[in-house]
């Protein structure tokens, strides 16, 4: 399941807006520097496709059924999807 990320679509493609700190300190110091205390994620495909439907009612299994069935010319379409998973796991966008 993803977790609470303000995210939008452009066409088939998905954006993740994250905070780059979580504390008000870090907020404050990227608003004194005149950065942007926020960065974009852009997924690709596959990955868009994934994000969309971690929410929490679809399984692993029905995500990589999906997958099987929108990229069927993809190989290893099972091994990409453990991997992104894996990974925004250890980036903290999902949780399972």
């Amino acid at each position: 399941m993803r977790k609470e990320f303000i995210w939008f679509e452009e066409g088939d493609r998905v954006r993740i807006i994250v905070p780059k700190f979580k504390s008000k300190i870090g907020k404050r110091f990227c608003r004194m520097l005149g950065k942007d205390p926020e960065f974009t994620v852009n997924l690709d495909e596959k990955g868009s496709l994934v994000w969309k439907l971690c929410d929490g009612k679809h399984t692993v299994e029905q995500i990589l059924n999906e997958m099987e069935r929108t990229f069927s010319d993809e190989k290893d379409i099972d091994m990409r999807l453990f991997l992104f998973l894996y990974n925004m796991k250890k980036l903290g966008y999902v949780t399972y």
